[in-house]
């Protein structure tokens, strides 16, 4: 019996809605002894590690009884997205309209795949990216865009820039 990723999403997402909490990302690392099962979670206000403990508690009950993960030898590990959070869904994006993101494009915009900006808006599956503070200068002759405007299918990796 094989291990299934959107099994273990499920129970995690029905435990993490009745704590007011989100299931951010789900993985499965490793083989044999060594899998690790790893599940981030978030909320508005942040997570604290009470949050982390007790979903990992619950969840860890739950996929054990249910028999979820075969095998039963796996390390299951709670954590917080982290202040450079990684943005995979159009929510996501909706979210953190106006904070600062580093993106990667699958195919090149304007001949680079890595940009960072400040997430200007998000509408039907384009997110429109303000490049006026990109760290890196144009070479020398070139003017840089302002704005970028990238389709969500093209986007390879996105996380948040912290900003402290």
């Amino acid at each position: 019996m094989g291990f299934d990723v959107d099994q273990v999403r499920a129970v995690a997402e029905r435990v993490a809605a009745s704590s007011g909490l989100e299931v951010v990302e789900v993985e499965l690392r490793g083989g044999g002894k060594a899998r690790m099962l790893r599940i981030v979670i978030d909320k508005p206000a942040g997570i604290t590690h009470e949050d982390c403990a007790n979903l990992s508690r619950e969840v860890g009950t739950i996929l054990d009884v249910e028999d979820v993960v075969p095998g039963n030898s796996y390390t299951l590990e709670v954590s917080s997205p982290g202040l450079d959070r990684k943005l995979f869904r159009p929510a996501d994006f909706e979210r953190f309209t106006g904070n600062r993101v580093k993106l990667t494009t699958r195919n090149p915009v304007n001949g680079n795949r890595h940009f960072e900006g400040r997430l200007e808006s998000f509408h039907e599956g384009r997110l429109l990216l303000d490049l006026s503070k990109q760290r890196k200068k144009p070479c020398p002759g070139e003017t840089a865009p302002e704005k970028l405007e990238v389709e969500l299918g093209n986007v390879e990796k996105a996380n948040l820039v912290p900003e402290i």
